[in-house]
């Protein structure tokens, strides 16, 4: 009985623990990090606020763990479709779905109100980066995949690259809210260069060796 009675504890801290989660994600989504108090949080989750800090300790740390799970939910959601990807080209089209796919669901909104709270809530840094770390990993392999082989592999840093592809693709979320005709110019931009790279991985291995030279040429004078 008394097993039975610890497992029935232990689904129930879980259970309250999603709830808190869910809850303040929420909170930040609809109501924006300024209203994120325990009450708040508490009132969306549907629990009681004691409970904030009985399981969290502080509110910054509810919400720091709101971003970790939030965005492992993400990577996870989205990791065979990212495994899958053989092309730069394909990347981008999956950015462009991952795109409308996050701003629907609202998680634009939390991630800007997430970066704005990181100038101010201390706390919130290392989530936020481990959150952002997490899609950057994912990126990151799947840039290795589709650049080995290619003229680009030599000279690229792909796990800087990874990191520019996170950065912009955060920018162009945020920029969306302003400027939809800006961002969508942007993404069209990107869908450009990524066809003229496809089209640089169809040339003969003659020309193929005519670029890497080149390349390796500017390379070397930049450095």
């Amino acid at each position: 009985m008394r097993g039975k009675a610890v497992k029935g504890q232990d689904a129930r801290t879980l259970e309250t623990r999603e709830k808190l989660l869910d809850g303040a994600l929420r909170t930040l989504v609809e109501q924006g990090i300024a209203k994120a108090s325990a009450r708040t949080i508490a009132a969306t989750a549907g629990v009681n606020q004691a409970l904030v800090f009985y399981h969290f300790g502080s509110v910054d740390e509810l919400l720091a763990a709101a971003c970790r799970h939030g965005a492992e939910t993400r990577v996870a959601r989205h990791r065979d479709r990212l495994r899958a990807i053989g092309s730069l080209s394909e990347l981008l089209a999956f950015g462009r779905e991952l795109h409308a796919e996050e701003r629907d669901a609202g998680h634009v909104a939390f991630l800007g109100q997430l970066l704005a709270g990181a100038q101010t809530h201390p706390r919130l840094v290392p989530a936020t980066a481990a959150g952002l770390d997490l899609w950057i990993a994912e990126i990151e392999r799947v840039l290795v995949r589709v650049l080995a082989g290619t003229p680009f592999a030599e000279f690229t840093d792909a796990a800087g690259l990874s990191r520019a592809v996170a950065a912009s693709f955060v920018g162009l979320e945020l920029y969306e809210g302003v400027d939809p005709a800006g961002a969508e110019a942007a993404f069209t931009a990107l869908e450009q260069l990524g066809a003229l790279m496809a089209a640089v991985e169809e040339l003969n291995p003659v020309a193929r060796k005519a670029v890497a030279y080149t390349l390796r040429r500017q390379s070397t004078r930049t450095r």
